[in-house]
């Protein structure tokens, strides 16, 4: 095949242009290339070679590829043969790459089951045998191959659908294609078909090319420019306390330096250390004072004080702490090899760095041992610390050294003549937190009275609500559960709103090792606390024999409990804002739905109360901004790996689109948007037929197959700057962007939030 003629224009936007004559023989290079590595010594391929080297989940595309690309029906594929096939499909016309979709799906179903059985069974895979009725096709696609075609796109996919449902997709899609009504689908209806849906003929070229398709250099991530007005604009609270913390330490250095110039230049360092030491290690505890933390948030200072950042500045002054202690340590230890050289010295080295008997220091010449003793504790925590600690299931590490802080205050006081003063105020506002927090905690055990067992190891709690516990919509609390640890208190969002009066909803997905301990003692027949609700499981459990087999699936992983614990908060968050923003754009990845549950839930709530209703001409309008809620519109995007998570609150974004669905277009202000990120999009030939069957069967049932959520559930990864030139055409108002998820994630929505000059909010988790 001539590999130079005039190529269709392939690439991500179907336009990627011609191949120069050096890119067409340096992809020639690399095919070749590859394939001598996939080859081996025989100088073919063959179909379990060609299996692995494509990573295919299911076997049925693979063998359909190895057979379209082994012309001569040998039972292997040559290097000749694989150029003349990815000739065709990167080279070829838009009709030759859409005639080889059709006879990957052209199929003898019982011919391919059989050689796939024979596959399995042990034949040789360059077998003719295996491969020849592969090959073969009858010129149209039945209602059984379409069938077939479909299971593999599902598998691909890792989307599970009973069997009726998949019956409904393939009829859905053969129905709409065979116009003619004979039974089958020719090449032409299938052609026409795919014209019918937008992109579909140029994505398929990109998915026919990227099966074997030589790597593209990878993209430069996209890196915001510092100090730009967006950069500023989403970061200047932080740029600015940052501004004042380094000037300050620059301010109590050089004073306590020059205080004591006399002494020399290793001791100038080490009293300039010590003074910085002094604000950082009493002013560190001022940054985990979550209850005044959720009290300055009600306040004009949240506008002004970079609060939702607490945590990080909390983690970078822990690393100025241990750097400038170093520093001081080294400092000292030099003087001391000084005063040791000295001939009028009557110390020793050794005697200077770890005893009393100098009388250094104004409690008994404690400041040299207490300091070697701070040193260590400083650097246990640090280690203690790290991430590769806190979240490798190892979090009881990280929590009990952090509470030597204790010792390190203790030490401090001795080390230092004037670190009492500087911890006096943040010692006392911390004490005094602490036991506010232990008081209203203890004061009264809560009970947890139902849990469900919900999909990828999340544990949802209901909880019993105390009389006085108030809360906003995204704030958490601190959970003690005496039974899984005693000693332990673990943060959790609220996924229930403040409307909801009985109970208070935490979904807990296990990620270490006190919440897999609490998901796995639930899994349990009899867990702990739970005997006592035997009447009530055992009349649920005789109504469960009236239901279906679903339900007693649900039943089973649902249980009344009477179990104490005791909660602690609550405490606010970044999403406070939400209501105060005209445009909120809600972004969750994963169990980072939670915050985002009980503000949708809230919103609704609000905007019930809103609007109002014409007991004579049914007109119903909505009133002003009431509970300080400007919201114009809310875009509520969830983006998960797999189906089965979409359960955890499917039935919460069942009950949201009901109550959209009584309201005009005009006032629908809520809309959703999910993303499965395993599934297959209309870019993979291995995905095209089930994407165009779930578009046609949601169009007729007006749902998803997927979620069953009115909202389709779109395949892969949200093309973020498509989301967001749409948020910005809508021109709702200011827009802002709370997110809850991975920060690998968060990195790429705040480098696209600074392009469109959107403020960007992160919940921490």
């Amino acid at each position: 095949m001539n590999t130079s003629g005039d190529p269709a224009p392939i690439g991500p936007e179907g336009c990627r242009g011609t191949m120069s004559a050096e890119e067409d023989a340096r992809w020639l290079r690399w095919v070749t290339q590859q394939f001598k590595t996939i080859a081996g010594e025989d100088g073919e391929i063959s179909l379990q070679e060609f299996k692995s080297a494509l990573h295919v989940k299911e076997s049925f595309f693979a063998e359909r590829f190895f057979a379209l690309f082994d012309s001569d029906r040998s039972g292997t594929i040559t290097l000749q043969e694989l150029q003349e096939a990815l000739a065709l499909l990167i080279h070829g016309s838009p009709m030759d790459k859409l005639k080889f979709l059709f006879q990957v799906y052209d199929i003898d179903v019982c011919a391919w089951q059989g050689a796939s059985a024979g596959t399995e069974s042990g034949a040789g895979a360059g077998s003719h045998a295996a491969s020849s009725p592969l090959g073969t096709g009858s010129g149209s696609i039945d209602p059984d191959e379409l069938r077939t075609v479909l299971q593999s796109c599902l598998h691909e996919s890792a989307i599970s659908l009973p069997d009726e449902k998949l019956d409904q997709l393939t009829l859905a899609l053969f129905e709409s294609a065979d116009t003619d009504g004979n039974g089958a689908i020719t090449f032409e209806e299938l052609r026409d078909e795919l014209q019918r849906f937008p992109g579909v003929m140029e994505n398929l070229t990109i998915s026919a090319a990227s099966w074997l398709m030589a790597p593209a250099p990878r993209p430069r991530p996209h890196r915001p420019r510092q100090l730009t007005r967006a950069y500023w604009h989403n970061h200047r609270s932080q740029l600015f306390c940052l501004a004042a913390y380094a000037g300050l330490h620059v301010l109590l250095f050089a004073l306590a330096a020059d205080a004591h110039r006399h002494l020399g230049a290793s001791v100038m360092v080490a009293k300039g250390c010590g003074q910085c030491l002094n604000f950082d290690c009493s002013f560190i505890a001022v940054l985990m004072l979550r209850r005044c933390l959720t009290w300055l948030r009600a306040t004009w200072l949240a506008q002004v004080l970079p609060l939702d950042q607490n945590i990080q500045f909390h983690q970078l002054m822990g690393y100025v702490v241990v750097g400038l202690s170093l520093v001081h340590t080294v400092a000292h230890i030099v003087n001391f090899v000084l005063q040791a050289q000295a001939e009028a010295s009557p110390f020793q080295f050794w005697e200077l760095l770890l005893t009393t008997r100098p009388g250094i220091g104004w409690v008994h010449g404690s400041a040299s041992p207490t300091g070697v003793a701070l040193l260590l504790l400083l650097l246990l925590m640090f280690i203690c610390s790290s991430s590769c600690v806190r979240r490798s299931g190892h979090f009881e590490v990280f929590y009990w050294t952090h509470l030597s802080y204790l010792l390190v205050w203790l030490l401090l006081i001795f080390h230092g003549p004037n670190f009492w003063k500087w911890l006096l105020v943040p010692g006392i506002l911390f004490f005094l937190e602490k036991a506010i927090g232990l008081a209203v905690s203890r004061m009264a055990a809560v009970c947890i009275m139902e849990v469900n067992l919900l999909p990828s190891k999340v544990t949802h709690l209901l909880i019993k609500r105390p009389p006085f516990f108030h809360y906003r919509p995204g704030d958490y609390l601190y959970l003690n559960i005496p039974t899984i640890a005693r000693y332990e208190w673990h943060p959790f969002t609220i996924s229930s709103a403040p409307e909801q009066k009985d109970t208070i909803w935490l979904h807990i997905r296990s990620q270490g090792q006190w919440t897999n301990r609490l998901y796995e003692s639930f899994k349990v027949s009899d867990p702990l606390g739970c005997g006592s609700k035997r009447l009530s499981r055992s009349v649920t459990m005789r109504k469960s024999q009236r239901l279906s087999k679903g339900s007693r699936i649900l039943l089973e992983n649902h249980q009344f409990c009477n179990i104490k614990c005791y909660i602690d908060g609550p405490y606010g968050t970044p999403t406070r804002r939400i209501f105060a923003s005209e445009h909120a754009v809600l972004i969750g990845a994963g169990i980072g739905i939670t915050p985002f549950a009980s503000i949708l839930q809230s919103i609704m709530h609000r905007h019930q109360k809103r609007k109002h209703t014409c007991p004579n001409c049914q007109h119903s309008w909505i009133e002003g901004v009431q509970d300080n809620m400007k919201l114009q519109k809310v875009d509520f995007i969830w983006i998960n790996r797999d189906q089965r998570s979409f359960e955890w609150f499917v039935s919460l974004l069942t009950k949201l689109e009901m109550d959209q669905a009584q309201e005009t277009q005009h006032d629908r202000f809520l809309e959703l948007h999910m993303y499965m990120t395993s599934a297959l999009g209309k870019n993979d030939m291995k995905a095209i037929g089930l994407q165009m069957a779930l578009d046609l069967l949601a169009n007729k049932e007006k749902k998803d197959s997927i979620t069953g959520l009115q909202t389709r559930t779109q395949p892969g990864r949200p093309d973020w700057s498509k989301v967001f030139q749409k948020v910005a055409a809508e021109k709702k108002g200011k827009v802002q962007v709370f997110f809850c998820g991975s920060p690998a994630l968060a990195k790429v929505l705040k480098g696209h939030c600074e392009k469109f000059s959107f403020r960007f909010f992160q919940e921490n988790f």
